[in-house]
């Protein structure tokens, strides 16, 4: 027996299919259950008395009827904007140029990058999250910083320069040629070190020019193992914008396709309006789609369609610092009430799954994150299920698993988050 060898012992939900399109069904309720941990690896799942009795020498950590889930994955975000997060009274394009671009311009700063980067990884871990794909600025710097502090945690990151080369302050823009260069430097440099992922990261299309989309596009066809991410149709006034700039494009996916940045490895971050030959292309690739509720609630951008699940992957994002939260739970509930909006009514496991195996999936690391499952990385988040007062009030009067996870999932904080596992390290 390895001496890194651990059982703990907990609730689990164990996704056996996805409940987005299966149903609750497909997510199995061990209420006795128990996961054993090898050299930072899940070795097996299932009930508590069955695996001591298989393990009698494994170290057990208990925590009691606490819920135990994959580590929460975030498959969109920006870790430069942390310091800015929840800031007052604009759309998008106003917000970007009032609040992010004046704090990104800070990130050329090693100390600064550095010093944000392990405030925002520890942000997510108390949070529960344990995986993050995440826009770093234009400098080179903020990328190494990003990276150097999830190595240093143990963390699965996904992470990429973002380009830009117009429509941007002076400090903050590159050009084609730097964007490649720097870009296929860092990819070369990061790209599966340890548990690092780099991502080509073309911000979105009113900040390129076509050489440099173009310049991305062909990073991207000389690496086509690595994903891309960009945003896409988040606001209405955005796409008035980009029809301006790019007046002989079809649609705003088209921007991209011209140039090579539509592809199986795409995460295309918003998506609320699309129109049907996106979807349908998007779809006919296998893109994924990463919905980011509370950025889109918070922005005023509109009102993502769910319903896109049933054609593609859809990932889950805070969308930091335009979303107005660090906590998945609270990005749960949002998503939930968009969906009411929307006359989708999302059931927890599939809210869950969103936020686990769905975003793993998304970010096409579902073999080796989001569940709980031998042989994937043993990345955990305990929930107590009763963390606050209002929480443990409506808990008790729980039915089944979903009754009591729900009240979670909609008043939900970081105070519910009782252990975070990396690689099976507690942190």
């Amino acid at each position: 027996m390895a001496a890194d060898t651990v059982l703990l012992t907990g609730q689990l939900l164990i996704a056996e299919g996805d409940p987005l399109r299966e149903g609750p069904a497909a997510m199995r309720h061990e209420h006795r259950g128990a996961v054993l941990v090898e050299g930072g690896r899940i070795a097996a799942v299932g009930e508590a008395d069955t695996l001591r009795a298989a393990h009698p020498e494994a170290r057990v950590e208990s925590h009691g009827d606490n819920l135990i889930l994959p580590g929460f994955v975030d498959a969109h975000a920006h870790y430069p904007q942390t310091a800015m997060i929840a800031s007052w009274g604009k759309r998008l394009i106003d917000w970007l140029n009032t609040y992010t671009f004046p704090e990104e311009a800070k990130f050329g700063d090693p100390a600064y990058a550095s010093e944000i980067a392990g405030r925002y990884l520890d942000l997510l871990l108390a949070n529960g999250t344990t995986s993050v794909a995440s826009y770093c600025t234009i400098h080179p710097e903020s990328v190494d910083a990003l990276f150097g502090a999830a190595e240093a945690r143990g963390m699965r990151v996904f992470a990429g320069k973002t380009c830009m080369d117009r429509n941007a302050p002076d400090d903050l823009r590159d050009t084609a040629q730097s964007a490649y260069d720097d870009s296929k430097a860092l990819l070369e440099r990061w790209h599966g070190l340890g548990r690092a992922k780099y991502v080509i990261t073309p911000r979105f299309s009113p900040t390129s020019t076509p050489e440099q989309l173009a310049a991305l596009g062909a990073l991207w066809a000389e690496h086509p193992d690595c994903l891309m991410q960009t945003h896409l149709s988040e606001q209405t006034d955005e796409i008035a914008w980009v029809k301006s700039l790019y007046p002989d494009a079809r649609d705003y996916l088209d921007t991209y396709e011209a140039h090579g940045l539509l592809g199986a490895n795409g995460l295309y971050g918003h998506a609320i309006h699309l129109e049907p030959r996106e979807i349908d292309r998007l779809a006919e690739v296998g893109a994924a789609l990463i919905h980011c509720p509370t950025s889109n609630t918070f922005i005023g951008s509109g009102l993502f369609d769910m319903g896109l699940a049933a054609r593609m992957r859809v990932g889950l994002a805070t969308d930091t610092g335009g979303g107005s939260s660090f906590s998945m739970l609270r990005t749960m509930a949002a998503a939930y009430e968009i969906g009411q909006l929307r006359g989708i009514v999302l059931h927890p496991s599939a809210l869950v799954w969103l936020a686990t195996a769905g975003s793993a999936d998304a970010l096409r690391a579902g073999d080796r994150i989001g569940r709980l499952e031998p042989g994937l990385e043993a990345d955990m988040v305990v929930l107590d299920l009763a963390s606050t007062p209002a929480i443990a009030q409506r808990a008790a009067q729980a039915k089944d698993i979903w009754e009591a996870v729900f009240p979670t999932i909609m008043m939900g904080d970081d105070r519910a988050v009782a252990a975070t596992y990396v690689a099976g390290r507690r942190v």
